[in-house]
């Protein structure tokens, strides 16, 4: 009897969670419903401790989403402030990514994993690193003046100047995840088991994944091609010091070469940010650094990921006259759809309101076959 009771508790809770994550909605689960629901509820064992640990897991859930709806509730409050009319409230929303799915592979890992498209691109990408450090080590070869593309102290994205070179010896700075290797055993046992990024469970891949990744296509020829010109390969990565040894065998293994913990890998000690300014500073103290190479904006600096920076402010900078001269040309950007600080925004940051469309048909397509893909 005991355990009905808890059951009916744990229903009550869930039922209260739904209602709380579907605020508005005309349907929402029944109290009649969350009582038959208790009914069927079912426990491993008879413990009492499993039906605690149940009944906390419920009430954790619900305070979830409590707190999202809290969320919800100011962010209407603002657009209001901001006079948007109600019925484009919801398109400033952000979009809220759905639960991950055991046994399906989310879209973006299809595309970085399994496209050709994504292959062609980080092909096309260390292609272009490949040539402009060829030229870069030619000019130098020439007694031509070579440039710096890390930024220096005091530069802004609107007004960027850069660390001086001198006669030091030249350098590429590479980020690893996504960049220089694919984290395909970690990303495969995420879909299998339909989970989202857990920071313990990454710290044992880095620890035990290295023999399941592979090199991000064109990455061992670009590599190789700069270390045959003289020019030295460092990685700067947020993965943690603690696992260097493991990463520096991950990238040997995958045909990337040698890299020295603390010289040519400089990874995040604990407790630190996760900024690589001053990483990159520490290389360009000593080497005249050519080009960049990353997934992420802050893989090329700092400023990037400024508090308060919106998705529309970072692309604006990223595309803005100062800045939009270097991709391909000394800073080098590899895809990634699948995680970072690039997948931001709502429908009202994302699409420009002047850029909006009514489908005038859209009442008729509402009951028409579905259309094919788009190529």
């Amino acid at each position: 009897m005991m355990m009905l009771r808890a059951g009916h508790r744990l229903a009550l809770v869930g039922a209260a969670a739904v209602s709380l994550l579907l605020p508005g909605c005309v349907a929402a689960v029944p109290v009649g419903a969350a009582a038959v629901i208790g009914k069927n509820v079912m426990f491993a064992g008879s413990d009492d401790d499993q039906t605690k640990d149940a009944e906390k897991a419920a009430r954790k859930q619900a305070r979830k989403l409590e707190r999202e709806q809290r969320r919800e509730a100011k962010r209407r409050e603002k657009a209001e402030e901001e006079g948007i009319p109600p019925a484009l409230q919801a398109m400033t929303a952000p979009a809220r990514p759905s639960s991950p799915v055991a046994g399906t592979v989310p879209a973006g890992m299809q595309y970085l994993y399994g496209s050709g498209e994504a292959a062609a691109l980080s092909s096309q990408a260390y292609r272009a690193l490949a040539q402009h450090v060829r030229a870069s080590a030619d000019y130098r070869q020439a007694g031509i003046e070579v440039a710096s593309v890390v930024l220096a102290p005091g530069s802004s994205l609107a007004s960027p100047h850069f660390v001086e070179c001198g006669a030091k010896p030249l350098a590429i700075v590479l980020d690893i995840d996504e960049t220089v290797l694919l984290n395909l055993g970690y990303e495969a046992d995420e879909a299998a088991r339909g989970l989202s990024y857990d920071d313990a469970r990454w710290r044992r891949w880095e620890a035990t994944g290295a023999g399941k990744v592979d090199p991000v296509p064109g990455a061992v020829e670009a590599i190789n091609a700069a270390r045959k010109a003289g020019v030295a390969v460092v990685y700067i990565s947020n993965r943690t010091a603690a696992n260097a040894p493991a990463t520096a065998r991950a990238l040997e293994g995958a045909g990337l070469g040698k890299a020295i913990p603390g010289e040519t890998l400089l990874l995040k000690e604990e407790g630190a940010g996760s900024g690589k300014d001053m990483r990159r500073a520490q290389v360009a103290e000593t080497h005249c650094v050519v080009a960049l190479v990353g997934d992420q904006l802050g893989d090329f600096s700092d400023l990037f990921s400024a508090a308060g920076m919106t998705p529309a402010a970072r692309r604006a900078a990223a595309d803005g006259i100062q800045i939009e001269p270097l991709w391909g040309a000394g800073w080098f950007m590899l895809p990634n759809p699948v995680y970072g600080s690039g997948l931001k925004g709502g429908i009202g940051e994302v699409f420009p309101a002047n850029r909006r469309w009514t489908d005038p048909g859209a009442a008729a397509a509402a009951d028409a076959p579905a259309g094919t893909l788009k190529e």
